[in-house]
């Protein structure tokens, strides 16, 4: 299994970014995706996670309100729309996907990640 993880980039304060993820090399339906971050000198940080038929989603409180999760299955791909950036979203993004029907704000729930992408924000 490969995810790929794309469309960050550097961005200014109060504006969006929207990420991707393409999971490839699947044998399985069914899975939770989640999206996690880690800036440097911090410990990896739960983003948000998505149920594979989309109807539920859990977010870190940090970005509640501001993105927003979503998946379309047909096209294999998840989102994750980010709005009202901030400087403290600056990190790496990493899209993970856990074979478990629970949402998870723990990364050790998660079988597979991808490399992530580099999220700028300047303020």
């Amino acid at each position: 299994v490969q995810l790929q993880a794309s469309g960050g980039g550097l961005v200014q304060a109060g504006g969006s970014l929207r990420l991707s993820c393409a999971p490839s090399g699947l044998t399985f339906d069914d899975y939770v995706i989640g999206w996690f971050r880690q800036a440097p000198g911090k410990e990896r940080e739960f983003v948000a996670a998505i149920s594979w038929s989309g109807g539920s989603t859990l977010y870190g409180d940090s970005v509640k309100g501001r993105f927003t999760i979503s998946r379309d299955n047909a096209e294999n791909t998840e989102y994750l729309q980010m709005n009202s950036l901030k400087s403290e979203d600056t990190a790496v993004y990493y899209c993970a996907i856990s074979r478990g029907i629970l949402l998870q704000y723990n990364a050790r729930s998660y079988d597979y990640w991808g490399q992530g992408t580099q999220v700028t924000v300047s303020s």
